[in-house]
């Protein structure tokens, strides 16, 4: 083998390994849009699904089909450890009926003496359920600054959805625990 020869072996084998770790870069930034999309389209984790007002109409008809069944939602409320924040909701439980429209509310306080700028994460549990806790409106949606002191309270527009009810993984189910945890926003850091 000449030396020519072995130069290209090589230089071929370089602009592979180039490639391949730059498409290993790519997909690393890739993962976590891939993976929220995962996650929204199928309920994975407790991920909650994002409706729309007709979407929550044609639930509201299709709960006339399933006979006024209910279900109990609880609510759960938390704050990062850096986050001066008293969060906590309105009432702890409710009984809603299947496909139909139900809203409840979220305090938040901002316990500190500057303005502080937070953003919700949440889940559902059990898992399963998350794909059919369908959110109309959420505070959740987008960041909430509140000033020094400031108490606000925050809907959320929900319903879960009439096909939880023909879902063998959903028998047994009594209870749906929605879940936020307000942290720091990024972009907030120097509050």
């Amino acid at each position: 083998m000449t030396t020519a020869t072995l130069d290209r072996k090589n230089a071929r084998t370089a602009m592979f390994a180039i490639l391949g770790a730059l498409a290993m870069l790519g997909l690393g930034y890739a993962s976590v849009p891939l993976y929220n999309l995962f996650c929204r389209v199928t309920g994975f984790g407790g991920t909650t699904q994002r409706a729309s007002e007709s979407d929550a109409d044609v639930a509201a008809r299709l709960a006339q089909s399933a006979g006024g069944q209910t279900i109990s939602v609880r609510f759960d409320a938390s704050v990062a450890r850096d986050m001066p924040w008293t969060f906590r909701p309105s009432q702890p439980t409710d009984t809603v009926q299947i496909g139909i429209r139900d809203m409840t509310t979220y305090v938040a306080r901002n316990d500190s003496d500057v303005p502080i700028t937070g953003t919700a994460t949440y889940n559902v549990e059990p898992a399963q359920a998350g794909r059919y806790f369908n959110k109309i409106q959420c505070f959740c949606f987008t960041e909430q600054t509140l000033q020094p002191g400031q108490e606000v309270h925050m809907p959320v527009l929900y319903y879960v959805d009439p096909a939880a009810l023909d879902d063998p993984n959903m028998k047994g189910v009594e209870q749906i625990t929605l879940s936020y945890t307000f942290h720091r926003a990024k972009d907030a850091s120097a509050n």
